[in-house]
């Protein structure tokens, strides 16, 4: 049997088109993960044996998803999937042109690129510490570094492997940097098609290029982050979902597919458990609904098999790569594992207690109050920062730097210094720096109009979940951002659901107004004047750092710097900050043994231990190579050069204003070989 959309005998449709195109990109991102993560934890994560593996599971779910046509987009015009289909391409070579180089590793892009590095030219993990090379363990040698934590004599990467399995594909094909861009440009087709489905063919090139040109988009598919694989696997899983549930013949491994979509999202980011959260619940109800006899409930089982063998994988690769990881994430990861036992618990429960439920009739007022209490929410986060200022003692080392961090960044702001601001209470204001006022008015009306006729037909209505994962992930990240403020830093957060969320909200919005207006026969103009009010807040927003790229120049520094330590060199970094950014890099790209001379006090380590190591390295039948960030630093040690002046441009750091600019950076490297 071959795929039904690509009947030959007739032309697909453009509405065709445009559903299998908008799936695609999560089919291919879990596709790709099924088959690498076994790959991964056997130790055979290479080229060959991944691509194969790769290409073979892909085209498998290819198939099986596209095998019986999709739901058709209705009313989506050729035109308008070539607008669609233009937009992300535009995206992806435009932030390709524009991509960072962030290879030195300062914050978690480069701990991801460092991460696919290893990967790609290794394949497994954890990571040689190499402690022979320095004539083995030693007090003074430490081998963790910013991202990278020393387990047992090992090195284990932090955060979860899937968005590296996803770049080390790219470090093959020779473009680790630019495979951002490419899944940018994936997740504009994904949100287009969910758009599509959702709201009509009209509004998805608008959707698409408001998504595009958003700040937070142009920010993370540039660099090498995970916020746009979860995107494409959690609005590839609406999508799938919306397609089973239209179908006349409820298909169950449809249902499979769309959850094994959503459960992978916790592969890729540990926060994805409470994004799928909803999808659990979701679940429950069609299972309650099969319970009652509804035709629709036969997709609950499926739906919820597969959620849990996505998620049990995502787990599984937690606990078995990244268990340092969750455990400096225990405060935020325990109470989410709770969190999802409860739903778990309250779903099994409303599923056996489901008939007697359907016995109770609801009020006529609740619909209306569910209505008012959306719009409450979301006035209540706009006026939260006159109400509420969000603060954190610091109890941990972690704690500890952040507030630094935060005191320095408010120095260079020019506010008041107060390490323990956590300027949470701004979240909502971050949402319409990047997406403007009238996404966010817009978004809040359809929400509660939506609400309203969920609760009022009290189905499992095609909205129902788009809407539980939209508002339960916006409303949970606004409250508890969890991240360091400084922005565009902390526009990461918005990426995955909040902005593509707000502005699939926004459009079917809009559509609603022009509705009621043409009802009243006065809204030739609605149309216009609302895509305006969609897409040039965020462009005026975005343009002031939209064609500046950051940290260009790293990746020629650094091949510089490798290409100037003698191959049988071992590495010895003794300045802190220096050894936090190339440890990694260190042992990762330059293919060198590389670890940290630990300072007894202040940044910079005893020279006696230095020496001491010198000789150790020495006699292990190395090169001895110092590094550090100063040339006093590395005097003492023998005959120094500058093997690293790079001047370039990092993100600006802004606490409570939209970024408009980029700083200056500078880093230098001074080497003495032993």
């Amino acid at each position: 049997m071959g795929i039904a959309w690509l009947d030959r005998t007739r032309r697909p449709s453009a509405g065709r088109v445009l559903a299998v195109v908008s799936v695609l990109p999560a089919l291919v991102v879990a596709g790709w993960l099924l088959a690498a993560l076994p790959l991964l934890l056997a130790g055979w994560y290479r080229p060959v044996p991944a691509l194969v593996l790769g290409a073979v599971v892909i085209g498998g779910l290819c198939w099986f998803a596209l095998r019986r046509p999709l739901k058709v987009v209705e009313g989506a015009t050729g035109r308008q999937v070539g607008a669609v289909v233009a937009v992300a391409v535009g995206s992806g070579v435009f932030n390709a042109i524009m991509h960072s180089e962030q290879l030195i590793v300062r914050r978690d892009p480069a701990t991801y690129a460092q991460y696919a590095t290893w990967l790609a030219g290794h394949g497994s993990l954890p990571i040689p510490a190499q402690a022979e090379a320095f004539g083995g363990a030693d007090p003074a040698l430490m081998f963790e570094s910013v991202g990278f934590y020393d387990v047992s004599g090992s090195v284990v990467p932090q955060f979860m492997p899937g968005p590296p399995l996803l770049f080390a594909v790219g470090d093959w094909l020779g473009g680790l940097l630019l495979t951002p861009a490419v899944l940018g440009a994936l997740a504009v087709l994904t949100l287009a098609g969910v758009v599509g489905r959702l709201a009509g063919g009209r509004w998805a090139p608008v959707a698409a290029l408001a998504f595009a040109v958003s700040l937070p988009i142009l920010y993370t598919s540039r660099t090498t982050f995970s916020e746009i694989p979860s995107l494409i696997l959690l609005f590839g899983g609406l999508a799938l979902v919306h397609d089973a549930l239209s179908r006349g013949d409820i298909q169950r491994r449809a249902g499979a597919l769309a959850g094994l979509v959503f459960g992978l999202a916790v592969l890729v980011r540990i926060d994805g458990l409470r994004d799928v959260l909803p999808v659990l619940a979701f679940a429950g109800s069609l299972l309650a609904w099969r319970r009652l006899g509804r035709p629709k409930g036969a997709l609950g089982p499926p739906l919820l098999l597969g959620l849990a063998v996505g998620a049990g994988l995502g787990l599984l690769a937690a606990y078995v790569l990244a268990r340092p990881y969750l455990s400096y994430l225990s405060r935020s990861v325990n109470p989410l594992l709770l969190i999802c036992a409860a739903v778990l618990l309250l779903t099994l429960a409303g599923t056996l207690a489901a008939p007697r439920l359907a016995r109770i009739r609801m009020p006529r007022w609740l619909p209306d109050v569910g209505a008012v209490l959306v719009v409450l929410v979301m006035v209540g986060l706009a006026v939260r920062p006159w109400l509420q200022t969000v603060r954190r003692v610091a109890t941990t080392p972690e704690d500890v730097r952040t507030a630094e961090f935060i005191k320095q960044t408010q120095k260079a702001n020019g506010l008041p210094v107060d390490g323990t601001r956590l300027y949470s209470e701004l979240s909502l204001h971050w949402v319409s720096w990047y997406v403007g006022l009238p996404v966010i008015v817009l978004a809040t009306v359809a929400a509660a109009v939506l609400v309203r006729r969920l609760l009022r037909n009290g189905s499992p209505a095609e909205w129902l979940l788009p809407l539980a994962v939209i508002g339960w992930t916006t409303v949970t990240t606004l409250l508890r951002p969890e991240i360091t403020p400084d922005q565009p830093w902390a526009a990461r957060r918005l990426v995955p659901v909040v902005i593509p969320g707000l502005i699939l909200l926004a459009v079917w919005g809009l559509e609603w107004v022009r509705y009621q207006a043409i009802l009243r026969k006065y809204g030739s103009w609605i149309t216009a004047a609302g895509i305006v009010l969609i897409l040039v807040p965020p462009v005026i927003t975005s343009i002031g750092i939209a064609f500046t790229p950051v940290e260009r120049g790293e990746r020629a520094a650094v091949e510089a710097m490798c290409a100037k330590i003698p191959p049988n060199a071992s590495v010895l970094i003794v300045e802190r900050v220096t050894g936090n950014r190339f440890t990694q890099l260190v042992r990762g790209m330059c293919g060198r043994p590389a670890a940290q001379v630990r300072a007894v006090s202040g940044d910079t380590a005893d020279e006696a231990d230095v020496r001491r190591m010198i000789a150790r390295v020495r006699a292990a039948g190395h090169v001895p190579v110092v590094l550090a960030a100063e040339e006093e630093q590395v005097a003492a040690y023998g005959p120094k050069t500058q093997v690293m002046a790079l001047v370039t441009r990092q993100d600006e750091r802004s606490l409570v204003d939209a970024p408009n600019g980029t700083w200056s950076l500078q880093i230098n490297v001074w080497m003495a070989v032993g």
